[in-house]
């Protein structure tokens, strides 16, 4: 398989983590953000995804951690390595992730009564209004990229 293909949404990247993956200091959807953000410095990230990029997920998770989305990317931008990326992100990042807080948002996102009617829409512009197991935003997420057969 390609690494992104066209599908309902637009084009479709295969190869983004899944936002139920968590980074080693237990952020869901951070690495997905990092990925994104490297695809974005080299000209890689499609349409599709650039209307939500720095927003959504990704500034949704910016706004828990009080930090601008611009400085993570400068951070992705100019981090020579792994090693150097976790240093400057536990610099820019507060002391307390709020971890659970975060991760408890990120997998309910879609399941309020508005966000319920929001997914109902996304579900029928995906053509999966049928599926009663796809409750989440992240749920949709993996279904489009081809984690939720």
């Amino acid at each position: 398989m390609n690494d992104s293909e066209l599908g309902p949404t637009g084009e479709i990247l295969r190869d983004l983590p899944s936002p139920y993956q968590p980074h080693p200091c237990g952020l869901l959807h951070l690495p997905r953000f990092i990925a994104k953000i490297r695809k974005h410095l080299q000209g890689a990230l499609p349409k599709s995804y650039q209307r939500n990029f720095t927003k959504g997920f990704d500034g949704f998770l910016c706004l828990h951690l009080g930090v601008d989305p611009q400085d993570v990317i400068e951070i992705v931008k100019h981090s020579e390595s792994e090693g150097a990326l976790d240093r400057n992100l536990k610099e820019l990042f507060p002391k307390d992730l709020k971890v659970s807080i975060w991760n408890r948002k990120l997998v309910q996102m879609g399941m309020s009564p508005m966000g319920r009617e929001a997914l109902r829409d996304v579900k029928r512009k995906m053509n999966a209004e049928h599926r009663d197991d796809l409750i989440s935003f992240a749920d949709m997420i993996d279904f489009d990229e081809g984690r939720i057969e």
